[in-house]
């Protein structure tokens, strides 16, 4: 084969050394060493199907993540130095600190998702625009919409970017693998579900700890189409919007867009509330478009996710009948979500980044939001602006200490400050609503009864869905034992997360209604499927919760066992000074190894009527005391063997403790 292929042939032999020499370098390195054969399969992988015709969207993105891969590599060892205005830019703009192991990692892989997204969608949008003419990676800045993407592609593309990267030949191979892809059958697949197929099985194959870093995971559509659904009823039922989502007057906001699986689901929505109406006409698309590009607002910080959301919302427009005119975009920002609520950040030297900006803090400090939904990062991220996100929480911290007793908890984790920003959001505008699904540990778990009595202040009608499935709480089983997986599990991540899940909808009316709070739980593997047919009424019915002071405002309903208010706190057990507890040291005298032996000696021990002198006599042992010894009438030392509980358990110390009287000796 490699006779008949002079290109494989002479690719082969003049691989790089950074991918063939690691295997001998590190022979003596066991992890090392797979980890470099790792990287020669995969090289020699991609050289043997050069040729090769792609069609599916999982074949292209492990490609692009394989030569993304490589990138990431080079970038590890190159100075950049002459990336110091694109550094600080991005790291004003986006408001993170780009300092420490971390944030170093955080900033080149944005170069690469950046450099590869930046090509890829490029090359869809030429794709689509002239079929017929080959793509040129170097001009695809030209192809791209969003004036921050082609100023950030243009920054990395250049002659003298690529000098410093040293990444040319990587995207000359990228290019050439999308010259070779079954378009019509890519483009069938991808246009149905560009995440699953696509952004996923990159993400996990070019780098799967910043996946986990970030808590980018798949949300799955039964829980999105659910979620969306349950917003635009609750719409509805509860804010007296009989449009829904398709009201003018509703303003929605994804904080962590991600792949914009909330928002192109809203948009459907729409879409069926507006044909539903009699007054349906192709002007009516004017309304979806406006709403995909005036109301359906969406944020997030990393720009591969940033670029399919937008090339996703642009692909439900035209499906719809409504493509974008020239100069529209969606109304989704590559900003940082946490940050500059209130406060007016600093200009930045690129107009671009600064257009990008102004218009997030337009939604932020002006946009009537009256919805907030979506799936929050899980993970603490330690790049983060730490001095206004960290504050964030501040209010979910006051008082756990001095009116609580929790001197030990953790509110640090990234989807605890997304409900707070939401929250803020909606208790500022009056009424509103918020839907997230989150890890279930706020719950219940003491750390989080500030922010439950917090959310049960702001909001009067509370709803949650518990997925279940968590690793150290139930250990992934249903209470019949069945596997329990985490409601993440897709076909690409089995494993899903550890964390067990949760839906909540948290609905302000603005009535000022004492609150009210409903839960239900869903378990087993047919979970997803379960939760969207409940919105036929078909689900497990709903509890009510009585979150207060008691249960520390607790969202689950409790178990109403009548004297458990009246038991014993844990805290007030643990008051108690330590003791040994009960504890023989009888010389076995109360134990028995035999089942037919008699127990006389036992009963006579336990005989308040007899003292000690008599139990001394019929078995010396049972007062720990050795023949010749002396027993008191009473013993009285509280401190040692079974002092608590009475007299005929208190171990002899001393003649004096017990009177002197002498034990007769054994027969």
């Amino acid at each position: 084969m490699f006779l008949q292929c002079p290109g494989l042939v002479r690719r082969l032999c003049t691989a790089s050394s950074a991918v063939f020499r690691p295997c001998c370098k590190f022979s003596h390195n066991e992890q090392k060493r797979v980890a470099a054969a790792g990287s020669l399969a995969e090289f020699l992988t991609r050289a043997l199907q050069a040729n090769a015709p792609l069609s599916t969207p999982e074949g292209v993105a492990w490609f692009l993540a394989s030569y993304a891969r490589e990138a990431k590599h080079r970038l590890s060892a190159a100075p950049l130095s002459e990336l110091a205005p694109l550094r600080r830019a991005l790291s004003e703009a986006l408001d993170l600190s780009f300092s420490g192991e971390q944030g170093e990692r955080f900033f080149r892989a944005t170069l690469v998702q950046t450099l590869w997204y930046g090509l890829f969608s490029g090359w869809v949008l030429h794709t689509e625009r002239a079929p017929q003419e080959p793509f040129d990676w170097r001009t695809a800045a030209w192809e791209l919409h969003l004036p921050v993407m082609q100023r950030l592609f243009s920054e990395l593309a250049n002659p003298s970017a690529q000098r410093s990267l040293n990444l040319t030949g990587l995207l000359d191979r990228t290019a050439a693998t999308l010259a070779r892809v079954d378009t019509a059958a890519f483009f069938a697949r991808f246009q149905g579900d560009a995440v699953q197929y696509f952004y996923e099985p990159f993400l996990a194959a070019y780098d799967p700890e910043l996946r986990q870093q970030f808590g980018v995971w798949y949300t799955p559509r039964e829980v999105v189409e659910y979620m969306v659904e349950r917003v635009d009823r609750a719409l509805r039922e509860d804010l007296g919007l009989p449009l829904g989502l398709a009201d003018p007057s509703v303003y929605v906001l994804d904080p962590a867009t991600g792949t914009g699986s909330y928002l192109t689901a809203a948009l459907r929505r729409i879409l069926r509330t507006l044909r539903e109406q009699p007054d349906w006409d192709d002007a009516s698309l004017d309304d979806l478009r406006r709403a995909a590009t005036e109301r359906l607002f969406g944020f997030e910080i990393m720009p591969a996710p940033y670029v399919i959301a937008h090339l996703r919302m642009s692909q439900a427009l035209a499906q719809a009948g409504a493509p974008l005119r020239p100069g529209e975009r969606a109304a989704t920002y590559l900003t940082n979500a946490l940050t500059n609520w209130h406060d007016t950040p600093p200009r930045l030297p690129m107009p671009e980044l600064q257009a990008e900006q102004d218009a997030a803090q337009h939604v932020k400090q002006a946009q009537p939001i009256l919805v907030v939904l979506g799936n929050p990062p899980y993970s603490a991220f330690a790049g983060t602006s730490q001095a206004e996100e960290g504050g964030l929480i501040d209010a979910y911290k006051a008082g756990l200490v001095r009116d609580w007793g929790i001197r030990k908890f953790n509110l640090d984790d990234l989807y605890v400050r997304f409900f707070r920003v939401a929250e803020r959001k909606i208790a500022g505008g009056g009424r509103g609503i918020v839907c997230f699904i989150s890890p279930s540990s706020y719950l219940s778990d003491p750390s989080f009864v500030v922010m439950r009595r917090t959310l049960l202040e702001v909001f009067d009608r509370l709803t949650v869905d518990n997925l279940n499935g968590d690793s150290r709480e139930t250990g992934k089983r249903t209470p019949d034992g069945q596997p329990d997986p985490s409601i993440f599990s897709s076909p690409t991540n089995r494993a899903g997360i550890r964390s067990g899940t949760a839906i909540a909808l948290l609905v302000k009316t603005g009535q000022d209604n004492p609150p009210t709070v409903r839960y239900r739980e869903f378990w087993g593997a047919g979970k997803a499927a379960a939760l969207l047919e409940s919105l036929e009424g078909n689900g497990p019915a709903y509890a009510e919760a009585a979150p207060g002071p008691a249960n520390r405002y607790s969202l689950r309903p409790m178990p109403d066992s009548g004297e458990y208010g009246e038991w014993p706190k844990v805290v007030e057990l643990a008051g108690v000074p330590p003791f040994n507890g009960p504890i023989e040291r009888r010389g076995l005298a109360l134990i028995s190894m035999e089942p037919d032996e008699d127990f006389g000696r036992v009963r006579a021990y336990l005989d308040d009527t007899k003292t000690d002198v008599e139990i001394a006599e019929l078995e010396p042992r049972s007062l720990g005391v050795k023949s010749g010894e002396k027993v008191g009438k009473r013993a009285c030392s509280p401190t040692v063997g079974l002092g608590q509980y009475g007299a005929k358990g208190i171990q002899a110390t001393s003649e004096e403790a017990f009177g002197g009287v002498a034990v007769p000796e054994a027969a």
